[in-house]
């Protein structure tokens, strides 16, 4: 099991900053993949970024260089940075982390509570 801890959320003006953080503990050996994730009111859950074990990234194109995300291995951290920030980030932040699927069990997300982030015109 894994357990994921999302903080850093809150009011922003349009063009702030805000750092989220997720916290993750147990079994993190297992885990390959994480990510953050949004949903808006009325929208589904989009996938922001994501950072792999060797540390490569993906963006989604709405965030790309504004956004950025980070992993500290000791501390068994994840960080989102957002600058530049847009009404249209609005959401519930939520981290996630993926164990990956293997020849005798399926892939598996694990999900933070998420922590709203609003950014005001």
């Amino acid at each position: 099991q894994v357990q994921l801890v999302e903080s850093g959320g809150g009011l922003v003006q349009s063009g702030g900053s805000l750092r989220l953080s997720c916290a993750a503990s147990g079994s993190i050996s297992s885990i390959n993949v994480m990510a953050w994730y949004r949903q808006a009111p009325g929208k589904e859950r989009e996938l922001v970024a994501a950072i792999n074990s060797g540390d490569s990234t993906n963006y989604a194109d709405s965030v790309k260089g504004r956004f950025t995300i980070s992993r500290d291995n000791n501390k068994q951290t994840m960080y989102l940075q957002m600058n530049s920030q847009k009404p249209d980030d609005t959401a519930v932040y939520y981290c996630n982390a993926v164990r990956p699927g293997t020849w005798c069990s399926p892939r598996y997300d694990y999900w933070g509570q998420g922590t709203q982030v609003t950014v005001s015109s």
